[in-house]
């Protein structure tokens, strides 16, 4: 049997425009870190989200390590961090010598949950140890709720790292993702909706923090004919070449968006009516960029769990994934300090037990979507053939 074609998650997907401005970077010898696409795609990003400016860097990790930097988060800190995302979120809060606590999802975006966060600073404040900062994730293209959680943290003078690396594109009631805290950091690793192979982007509207960002990013090289550091700094910054292909990508960025949208669409459409799955919810106001379609089984109303689901599809060459395991599960951060959405309530640890995230990319084809969706549909069809039979369902 001939093996089909790999269909992945989330694949690189190419404007054609790349190589013009990598072209012109060979042309003029700009190939070394830093050059006029960094500058460009700096002022690029600004403008399309709405900040006053932006430092691109190596990472979406790096932009939240300068973030913590800027804020002097350092040894006997702690910071408030979402529980359900990727280690890159909280890794950086080690880096400075900070201790993590980490913030529990609620069910409307899966995102921080307000009334675990009000409750964590509530008893923070009663220890006399509250937070240098909040960072908030916005999964899989979806905002927090923006609102309620400014609200909790402006009433504590907390500042807010927005960590916007799933959600470029998306907005929350008129305003794009990344532009609500202090600091909103952009992550271009090779999954994302738009790609510099590997990179990142600090944004505010704090020029003079993000020139700062910028001057630690270089070594923290002092203004002087030989090198010279008065402190320590970070080999941080893009590079003109990877900043070139980010220019190309942000030209079809809401194509992209429109495409992952439209993906997500078909698997409700096809998928939606079944018994036992959930889609990802898009709350009113927002609109997501659907970065990765997202949705949980219920194995005992669907008869599947999401790994049976995983592994059936990868025996036809197709990648789906769980959703992000917790951080306050992840065996680094063991002993963490964790505030769940409600007492013996841990929405997170149920959306990592029952949910999985589909093949989502923007070049997917209709014809790749089709197979995505009818390997699916095969295994439910099994199921119920089993149950017809009066046979368990293994």
């Amino acid at each position: 049997m001939v093996k089909q074609k790999r269909i992945y998650l989330s694949s690189p997907h190419m404007s054609g425009n790349e190589q013009k401005y990598i072209k012109e970077a060979f042309d003029t010898n700009w190939i070394a870190p830093l050059g006029p696409n960094v500058d460009c795609f700096e002022r690029e990003i600004a403008a399309y989200i709405g900040t006053k400016g932006a430092a691109a860097v190596s990472s979406g990790t790096a932009a939240i390590h300068l973030a913590l930097q800027l804020l002097d988060v350092g040894r006997g800190d702690r910071v408030f961090c979402s529980s359900l995302t990727f280690i890159a979120s909280a890794n950086p809060i080690v880096y400075q010598g900070a201790e993590p606590v980490f913030i529990d999802s609620e069910p409307d975006t899966w995102n921080m949950s307000p009334q675990a966060l009000k409750r964590a600073f509530i008893e923070a404040e009663r220890k006399g140890r509250l937070p240098k900062a909040v960072i908030v994730v916005n999964l899989y293209g979806q905002s927090a709720k923006m609102d309620e959680i400014i609200s909790v943290c402006d009433a504590y003078n907390v500042p807010i790292i927005e960590d916007a690396a799933e959600s470029l594109g998306s907005s929350y009631k008129g305003r794009k993702s990344g532009t609500f805290g202090k600091f909103g950091i952009f992550s271009f690793n090779g999954n994302k909706i738009i790609t510099t192979s590997g990179g990142g982007m600090l944004v505010s509207n704090d020029e003079e923090a993000l020139e700062k960002a910028r001057f630690l990013a270089t070594q923290a090289r002092d203004p002087a004919p030989h090198y010279q550091h008065s402190d320590v700094g970070f080999n941080y910054r893009m590079s003109n070449i990877l900043a070139g292909v980010g220019r190309a990508q942000l030209e079809v960025l809401d194509e992209r968006v429109k495409s992952r949208r439209t993906i997500y669409k078909r698997y409700q459409a096809a998928l939606g009516g079944i018994e036992g799955i959930d889609f990802m919810p898009e709350m009113d106001g927002t609109m997501s960029n659907r970065w990765l379609t997202a949705l949980t089984i219920d194995a005992h109303i669907a008869g599947i769990s999401p790994m049976q689901m995983i592994e059936h599809l990868a025996k036809d060459n197709i990648e789906a994934r769980p959703v992000w395991k917790p951080l306050h599960l992840q065996p680094a951060f063991e002993g963490a300090a964790y505030y769940p959405h409600q007492a013996g309530v841990s929405i997170s640890d149920h959306l990592f037990r029952n949910g999985l995230c589909l093949p989502s990319g923007s070049n997917m084809t209709l014809e790749e979507q089709i197979r995505v969706i009818g390997g699916i549909m095969e295994l439910f069809a099994k199921v119920e053939v089993t149950r017809a039979l009066g046979l368990p369902v293994s």
